[in-house]
């Protein structure tokens, strides 16, 4: 269980330096304000995402993707 958590917190620490380095360089890309808009959200999602199918598997839960 504590390995578990240790993961967790890792795993945690690692997607937020990636979202943090993500939109730190969005603005360094010329686009018109709506599809930076657009780009933020959807990195935010996708790392979610990432973060909850990691934090599942990790917990033992049986993800569709897992099954593929």
């Amino acid at each position: 269980m504590i390995g578990a958590l240790i993961s967790v917190v890792l795993t945690l620490i690692i997607a937020g330096v990636i979202i943090w380095a993500l939109q730190a360089l969005l603005p360094l890309v010329p686009l018109p304000a709506p599809f930076h808009t657009v780009i933020n959200v959807l990195i935010t999602v996708i790392v979610v995402l990432v973060v909850v199918y990691v934090i599942a598997g990790l917990f033992g839960v049986v993800t569709p993707i897992g099954r593929l």
